[in-house]
């Protein structure tokens, strides 16, 4: 139960600590937060990866969503 414990705080560690890395790597904060709790060590990948250049990435909003789901 202990090690149950422990990879829950880590997991919630290493999902708060995504956003700010992310962010300022120009990455998707939501994308990378979820994975680092799913998987903590994806924080090291998100470390390892180079900051994106260009404008910051930017979700669709479900109205675009439908008018290309529309058109399919």
């Amino acid at each position: 139960m202990k090690t149950i414990a422990i990879w829950g705080l880590v997991s919630i560690a290493a999902c708060l600590l995504a956003w700010p890395i992310s962010t300022w790597k120009n990455r998707d904060h939501s994308t990378w937060m979820a994975w680092c709790f799913i998987l903590p060590p994806a924080l090291v990948l998100l470390l390892i990866l180079p900051r994106r250049r260009g404008a910051p990435p930017r979700r669709r909003t479900l109205d675009e969503i439908d008018r290309i789901e529309d058109h399919a």
